[in-house]
Formats: structure tokens, C-alpha cells, sequence
């Protein structure tokens, strides 16, 4: 069993028992596929991608990698609300895309999830993610994000966005 099916069904055990105790769940639960919630977190994604550029543009391009994650984050939502999971754990909801790459239920790169998030944090240095260079600039001291940086968390956005929109539609 791979380290995605093996956090992925931890993930729904999660919220399966947190359910049972009355509690709202920290994990992954099945139910309708919803294009139209899908959607909704397609226009997030969105609003977040344009928060990179707005960001930069006032000063405080440090928050354009929280934004960056945030968009690509909005987009795997996207994904999963649109084949029938609700997630309320990031942790889980990488799991369940990189699931669903590994099983070729869903056609995208998984290379577009490694430079968000590494599931194996031997496999990738934590730094060439995404969330690796969101967790830097928001608990670092920097005020501003490197220009190499910065394009680079914008491309990202706009490459996982583009292929969002054409995943959600089809």
C-alpha cells in the first residue's frame, strides 16, 4: 500500500470516528459529488490567485506564497468536491489527490502536486514546495518574497488553476 492509500484511509477512519463521537470531522468523507461546491472553491482559488499579484503590489509579496498554496489548495477542494469527497484536513486532501493520480482516476501530473506539497518529506526537500517556501515566509522573518520566488509561486498558481478549470469541466 502506498503512503498516499495509507494516509487516505487513515483520513477517512478520522472522520468516521469523530463523526461517531458527535464531533465535527477532521478528515475525508464521502458524499454527492457536487460540480456547483466545486465551482464555488474553483472562483476561491481564483480570488487567491489574483491575491499573489495584489500582494506583491502593496508591499507584502511574503503572503503571496500563503496565497499560492491557498489557490492550488482551493483547486484539489475543487477536485474532490467534484468527484464526491469533502475534506477538512490539508494533510488529507493532498493524500486523497495524490490517491487518486496514483489509481489514474484523476488525469493530473503528479509533479503539480509535489511542488505544492510533498506527502514524503524525505522525497523532496522541504523548501522546493510550496508549502515548504508558505511555511518560511510565514513563520520566517522576511518581508518580502525573492523575485525568482515570487514568479515561480505565480506560475504554479496559474499552471494548477488552468488545469483545474479544465479537470472541473470536463
Amino acid at each position: 500500500m502506498s503512503h498516499a492509500e495509507n494516509r487516505v484511509e487513515w483520513c477517512f477512519r478520522k472522520a468516521a470516528d469523530e463523526t461517531a463521537r458527535g464531533r465535527p470531522h477532521r478528515g475525508l468523507v464521502a458524499q454527492r459529488p457536487d460540480r456547483e461546491l466545486a465551482r464555488r472553491h474553483l472562483a476561491k482559488a481564483e480570488h487567491n490567485a489574483r491575491a499573489i499579484i495584489s500582494f506583491k503590489k502593496t508591499g507584502f509579496s511574503d503572503w503571496s506564497a500563503s496565497a499560492a498554496f491557498y489557490t492550488a489548495y482551493h483547486c484539489f477542494l475543487a477536485i474532490l468536491a467534484k468527484r464526491g469527497y469533502e475534506s477538512r484536513n490539508q494533510e488529507c486532501t493532498f493524500a486523497l489527490i495524490a490517491r487518486l493520480i496514483e489509481t489514474g482516476e484523476l488525469r493530473l501530473d503528479r509533479d503539480v502536486l509535489r511542488r505544492f506539497h510533498a506527502l514524503d518529506p524525505d522525497a523532496v526537500a522541504a523548501s522546493a514546495s510550496v508549502t515548504g517556501l508558505r511555511e518560511a515566509e510565514q513563520y520566517g522573518v522576511s518581508l518580502s518574497l525573492e523575485e525568482k520566488a515570487y514568479e515561480r509561486v505565480l506560475d504554479l498558481a496559474r499552471d494548477v488553476l488552468d488545469r483545474t478549470k479544465t479537470i472541473i469541466e470536463e
